[in-house]
């Protein structure tokens, strides 16, 4: 198979034999794929200053098996402004996808949503509901989505004014917020405007502890290493 300029970001690279590259790259119609940029460290490299995370990429490849040859490498525009927190927000988002993401699998919905939190990062707006609402697409792009329409094991919409506990294998379950209370609760509101994307300041801790347990939930005991960034 071969594939020629296609739409692409590097997410991770490492090196491989004496002058090679591993990358792990998003593409928008290929999904996640790995790929060996032969020489691409050795001094006359002319990718040796091009295949880097967040520079949005045309790239070509050939592929018979599980990782694929690179053949060519353009960057198409200047790569996004990242620093201090809103770089630590794209390599948290990097991760995520490695993780998530089966290799060959398309998601060109989720490449946009990818392309958009670059873009908002580096326009150096609130983090938080950046990092929300991709964490929100990115699950239901991999086949964990939350149900956010209705109560979990009923038609009753969820309730602005409820308070819920949100079971990944479930939904959520209507339950009456207690002083006390030691359930990890989050508010009709908030899971409300996780779904239409207008997340405001209040719902930002819930949320956030919402999308951790879920993240924890799938990913089971393999730590996400970027979250150190954020200590």
């Amino acid at each position: 198979m071969r594939s020629s300029l296609e739409p692409a970001y590097v997410l991770h690279g490492r090196p491989y034999r004496e002058s090679s590259v591993l990358l792990e790259a998003f593409s928008r119609n290929h999904g996640r794929i790995g790929l060996v940029a032969r020489g691409a460290r050795g001094a006359r490299s002319r990718w040796k200053n091009i295949l880097q995370p967040f520079r949005p990429l045309l790239l070509s490849w050939s592929q018979r098996g599980e990782l694929g040859t690179l053949t060519g490498a353009d960057q198409v525009a200047a790569p996004p402004t990242l620093a201090g927190d809103a770089l630590f927000c794209a390599l948290y988002a990097n991760e995520l996808l490695v993780r998530f993401l089966q290799r060959s699998d398309p998601h060109s919905g989720l490449f946009e949503q990818y392309r958009l939190l670059l873009a908002q990062l580096a326009a150096a707006e609130p983090t938080q509901p950046i990092l929300r609402r991709f964490e929100y697409h990115l699950l239901g792009a991999a086949g964990f989505g939350l149900q956010l329409d209705h109560e979990s094991g009923s038609n009753r919409a969820l309730s602005a004014e409820a308070w819920y506990l949100y079971r990944p294998e479930s939904g959520a379950v209507r339950r009456e917020r207690k002083p006390g209370e030691s359930e990890p609760l989050v508010s009709g509101e908030a899971l409300l405007a996780l779904k239409s994307g207008s997340i405001e300041d209040r719902h930002l801790q819930e949320l956030k502890t919402l999308m951790r347990r879920l993240i924890r939930f799938h990913l089971g005991d393999r730590a996400i290493h970027s979250q150190q960034f954020f200590s």
